[in-house]
């Protein structure tokens, strides 16, 4: 499966909605990704690189760019509502592209990496159980943008388990708050940084936020204080930390409530079910022992690729298996032969209590 492949990518710039393909067997598209704040050059970039040719689905907002960085006139997203003859469906396999998405862009220009609909369904199966038509209803929360692996995953989990899923179309964190009191939201996917902004809200003191059972966080460093005070705010909310990459189609190691010791916190926890993980020293490729620094390579049935993927990210590893993340192997900085990690100085800082946030590069 690559993108070379013959079936068409259709960009998808609709950040409210989401398009549901229910016919098993056929299927028009693969999904293309991309922020509907991307600039006309972004999604020439992006769309060159992906070899989109005929399609895109656009807003209001995003239709002027993508016709500017395309050529194409989009369909807007009433095409997403059903109105009108649908149109002619072209016969697919399970190791078809179903949806493309991008790397984060932190070496560089944002990366397609193709999934077919085997990974992505084997992928959302895993994590949602059948749907029991005797059990109430979950409520979820997505806040996520759609074209980042997070938003995609947790989206399709929460529909194919037959649950409810609110949307917000952009994150603020009022905004946040009142939803999840008004659906009596269970289960929330929060970056750090939106966690932060929850915790500090003027509103937050008097928001009823005892639906919560389940706080899933990731796609960037969490410290232990973080989680602390989360956990404060929280009190009946499970928290589970998860760890991984676009390649990777989310986490691949995960801390769950389970692993609450103090000892552990720092820690992104250990390798979820059916992965396998190396921390490598990335010049000779050789396993590093336990407690030194090296990189994070995983293998698992819903990568990207089969084999090994490389992540980039320095890690060590303690002899429970507990995986501790060390910054980048791209953001270290030599200063006169030193290597110094950004992410060891972000720690100190951050441990002061009159700062917020903090970033070092």
């Amino acid at each position: 499966m690559n993108l070379a492949d013959p079936i068409d990518e259709a960009i998808a710039l609709v950040p409210s909605r989401v398009a549901i393909i229910v016919d098993e067997d056929e299927i028009t598209f693969a999904a293309l990704g991309m922020s509907a704040r991307a600039t006309a050059n972004e999604i020439e970039v992006m769309a060159r690189a992906a070899g989109c040719r005929d399609v895109s689905i656009a807003d209001r907002d995003a239709a002027g760019r993508v016709h500017e960085a395309t050529g194409l006139e989009p369909l807007g997203e009433e095409i997403l509502a059903g109105d009108g003859e649908p149109p002619p469906h072209l016969k697919v396999s399970d190791d078809d592209i179903c949806v493309v998405l991008f790397t984060s862009g932190t070496t560089g220009v944002p990366k397609p990496v193709p999934f077919s609909h085997a990974i992505l369904g084997g992928r959302i199966k895993a994590f949602a159980p059948a749907p029991d038509p005797s059990a109430p209803t979950l409520v979820s929360i997505s806040c996520v943008p759609f074209h980042h692996v997070a938003g995609l995953v947790g989206v399709f989990v929460g529909l194919a388990g037959g649950n409810t899923v609110v949307l917000q179309r952009r994150f603020d964190a009022g905004a946040w708050l009142a939803l999840v009191e008004r659906h009596r939201v269970q289960r929330v996917f929060l970056v750090p940084t939106m966690l932060q902004r929850i915790i500090d809200h003027p509103d937050v003191a008097k928001a009823d936020l005892r639906s919560v059972q389940l706080i899933t966080y990731g796609a960037a460093p969490a410290t232990p204080e973080l989680i602390v005070r989360a956990r404060g705010l929280f009190p009946g909310a499970a928290f589970v930390q998860v760890f991984g990459q676009t390649e990777t189609l989310g986490g691949v190691v995960a801390l769950g409530p389970e692993d609450e010791d103090a000892a552990k916190r720092g820690s992104v926890g250990k390798p979820m079910a059916g992965v396998e993980v190396r921390v490598v020293d990335p010049a000779t490729g050789v396993d590093v022992a336990d407690g030194e620094v090296g990189e994070f390579w995983a293998r698992a049935p819903h990568t990207a690729t089969p084999g090994w993927i490389r992540s980039g990210d320095l890690v060590r590893r303690d002899a429970e298996g507990y995986i501790y993340v060390a910054g980048r192997m791209s953001d270290v900085i030599n200063r006169g032969g030193e290597k110094i990690d950004p992410a060891e100085v972000e720690a100190v800082l951050w441990a002061h209590k009159d700062v917020a946030d903090v970033a070092v590069a």
